[in-house]
């Protein structure tokens, strides 16, 4: 029997992206594609994607005994080093030519990659900005989220604030009860309406831009939600000085070797072809 591993499809050649879902994603900070991988590219993958990440996660406690973040989801970060056949998904051109497309820029680079997998019962995953993390100009920033099996609409899909990437840094909270907490309360105002959450197949993928005020809402069912984003950044786009400990961290971690002001090209945030 051959393993599909060893025929992996190339994810390659450009997925067409319409002038007005390029406005609006610009509009909106966020938008869903459908059939950005076929049913049967993505089965491929998330063979291969499942196996690292479940061998690759550290995490052995009890659902049960995590707090609010360790229940949101398994969380493995930069597989596209640790596993090459992983790495063909996370450097495809296809995927790399929607964000180009979705940013308005030639080529873009890797921040990182994760696999987000939110087990059955797994928690809400709450409320937050991804570029508070970043030390980055996060303005050609954006991330791709891809399930790897269909996602019903009790299986933790995503939320988006309509309008939030507009406004930058809208709190210092990073994912934890405050920050839902602090987001709640911004969003009962009605200052930015809620899309989703929606189902949505494997191999659709939705795109949010850096500073887009997001959500995934918790795992009721009983089966895994298989998730693998890749965070794109414009080529070009610098690294900026640390204003927290978390990015801190990051600059150490996902730009290595850089000071801040240097364009974020270390060998981890190689230039995609698109």
């Amino acid at each position: 029997m051959i393993n599909p591993a060893s025929i992996l499809p190339a994810l390659s050649g450009r997925f067409p992206v319409a002038a007005e879902t390029v406005a609006q994603f610009g509009l909106n900070g966020h938008t869903r594609l459908s059939g950005v991988a076929s049913a049967s590219e993505i089965g491929h993958y998330r063979q291969v994607i499942r196996e690292a990440a479940l061998r690759l996660s550290q995490e052995t406690r009890a659902l049960e005994d995590r707090d609010t973040y360790g229940k949101a989801f398994l969380q493995v970060t930069n597989l596209w080093r640790q596993d090459h056949d992983v790495a063909r998904f996370t450097l495809a051109e296809r995927f790399a030519g929607v964000a180009a497309d979705l940013l308005g820029v030639e080529r873009v680079r890797i921040y990182h990659d994760q696999a987000l997998f939110k087990e059955a019962g797994g928690g809400v995953t709450p409320w937050h900005q991804d570029a508070l993390y970043w030390p980055l100009e996060a303005e050609k920033t954006l991330t791709m989220w891809m399930p790897l099996v269909d996602v019903t609409d009790n299986m933790g899909g995503m939320s988006f604030a309509r309008g939030s990437h507009l406004e930058g840094a809208l709190s210092s909270y990073g994912i934890s009860d405050e920050s839902e907490t602090h987001f709640r309360r911004l969003l009962d105002t009605g200052r930015f309406p809620v899309d989703g959450p929606t189902a949505i197949r494997a191999g659709d993928a939705t795109f949010h831009a850096g500073w887009t005020l997001h959500r995934a809402h918790p795992n009721t069912s009983q089966t895994m939600r298989e998730v693998m984003t890749v965070i794109y950044l414009a080529d070009g786009t610098r690294a900026t000085e640390p204003r927290s400990t978390e990015q801190q961290h990051d600059l150490a971690t996902w730009l290595p070797g850089l000071q801040p002001g240097d364009v974020a090209a270390s060998p981890l945030n190689p230039l995609l072809p698109a």
